[in-house]
This record gives structure tokens, sequence and C-alpha cells, in this order.
């Protein structure tokens, strides 16, 4: 009987970034609008689309092997899954996402503390309940079915709402008080299913080639050409991951340069190197990159 590994993909905000992701990993999963069974074209995998907030409950369960989901998520469901690998990337970028206790700009409310019996608005009610119950203090927070930002002043006194840049915040006019959590996607499994030799191995080649994408998704290759006599000067701008490798050219005393480097930094490396004498550079982008 041939086996298949039952896949989650989170359906919504990070539902494209996602399969992006899996594409650069080398899987290519095709989404329809009016499908939750996308196409794999691995045959060996059967993913179905669902919602983050429930992901951790339906590999808990055993109706997936593994799926992907917030560690926010994980904690709010309580779920007893196996973490695999923490995959830090977001719907705007590679950026953990953090839930924040807000409220309106001109509110009284300045710490933690002020919300002693005050009603709290949100998603993740386990969660805030957790985190006040740390900072001893007593509130009633109530579950959100959306749109929470607008429960402030009115329905609510304060909101703990999901932020990657904090611009939504801003623009309606409300204050970041503290951050109740900081949370990253994650790659989980059932337990059942991590016993089992195949769907295991299965999981943790997504886990190293899923893991390879996202280093790639912040660097790029640098190709170059150097003359022996400026080789020590172009070697000093270089940030390498480890050695660039360098290799000799038919023409003796120059030498091909090739490099790993973190894209943010490419702007400042290329005029540098290119006034330490090197010569036709060239930028690739990369598709993973296995530490």
């Amino acid at each position: 009987m041939k086996k298949i590994l039952k896949l989650g993909i989170p359906k919504g905000s990070l539902e494209q970034a996602t399969i992006e992701l899996f594409k650069k990993a080398g899987f290519n999963i095709v989404a329809s609008s009016r499908s939750y069974t996308p196409y794999c074209d691995d045959p060996e995998m059967s993913c179905r689309l669902i919602r983050a907030q429930e992901m951790p409950r339906y590999v808990e369960m055993g109706k997936l092997d593994a799926g992907l989901t917030g560690k926010d998520w994980i904690m709010e469901c309580g779920a007893k899954v196996k973490e695999v690998e923490d995959l830090t990337y977001a719907k705007s970028g590679f950026t953990a996402v953090r839930w924040v206790l807000a409220v309106p700009i001109n509110s009284p409310i300045r710490k933690v503390k002020d919300l002693n019996n005050k009603k709290i608005a949100t998603e993740v009610v386990n969660v805030v309940n957790r985190f006040l119950k740390g900072k001893g203090v007593r509130a009633d927070v109530e579950f959100s079915w959306g749109a929470t930002e607008a429960k402030v002043p009115d329905l609510a006194d304060a909101i703990v709402e999901l932020t990657e840049t904090g611009s939504s915040l801003a623009a309606n006019n409300l204050r970041i008080v503290d951050t109740v959590l900081e949370s990253t996607t994650r790659l989980i499994a059932n337990p059942g299913s991590w016993k089992d030799a195949w769907k295991k191995k299965k999981i943790e080649n997504l886990s190293i080639l899923l893991k390879g994408a996202l280093l790639a998704g912040e660097k790029v290759g640098l190709k170059m050409n150097v003359s022996r006599e400026n080789l020590a000067m172009v070697l000093k701008i270089l940030p390498a991951m480890k050695n660039p490798t360098v290799s000799s050219l038919t023409k003796g005393d120059w030498v091909a340069l090739e490099v790993i480097v973190d894209e943010k930094q490419v702007r400042e490396i290329i005029p540098a190197l290119k006034r330490a004498g090197a010569e036709g550079i060239i930028e690739y982008p990369l598709n993973k990159v296995i530490p």
C-alpha cells in the first residue's frame, strides 16, 4: 500500500507565503479559491488547507500527519504536538509576529497593572489569561471574532492583537502598552506520525528543505573576477558564510571568486568590491542554503 503524508497548509494570511516557501524548497503546490485540497507535485504528500488557528488540533488528533502553524496557536490550543522546526516567516517577510496589548491613544492605561478589573478583547483568550496571571492581574478577557481594533473604547478597555509592523494599530489610533507574545511559524507533527519511521523521515526531509529555502531568502550569491594583487583587499570586504571559493583562471594573475552574503549587505558591498578592483561582478538568487 502506497504511503501518503497528510500535510496541512495554513489558509489565510500565511497561505501565499507558505506556498512560495514550498516552491523554493522544490514543491509545487497549487491552491484554488474553490478547493481546500490543493494540488501538490509530490505523489507522497496530500495537502489540505486549514486555518492556522485550527491546525494544532487537527495535527494532535491525527487527522493530519504534519502542518504549519504559529507558535501562538499551539499555545492557545494547548495541543500536544511535536514541534519539528522553527520557521521564521510571516505574511510580510522573514520576521516574527507579536501579540500586543493595545489601548486608545488617550486611554489612562499605561501599564499592564492598570488593567485590573478591565475588559480585554482578543482571539487568544488562553494566551492572554496566562500572561495576566503571570503579572498578577485579574481582568475580563473575552473572545473577539474579528475587527478587534474596533472594540475599543466602547466594547472593551483594551485589545490584544497580532501585528508585524504596528502600522494597522497606529492607523486605528491605538497605542501599544506591552508585548504579550512573540510568535513564529512552526512545522509540527502528530506524535504518532513522528513514531512512524517512513513519516518521520518524510517530515525531516521537508524540514531540511523548508529551512534551507528560508535561509536562502535572506542571502544571494556573488561571483567576480579579481587580480591576485587585489585579492587580499577584496577578501577583507566580503562577510562570507565561511571562506569564499577562489578558483584560478587561465589568465594566471587573475582568480574567480564566489561567495554567499546577506542580501541586505549587497548594496554596500558591491560598490566597495568595485573600488577594490573586482570586475565582472554577478549577483544571483538562491533557492536553498543547507548549513
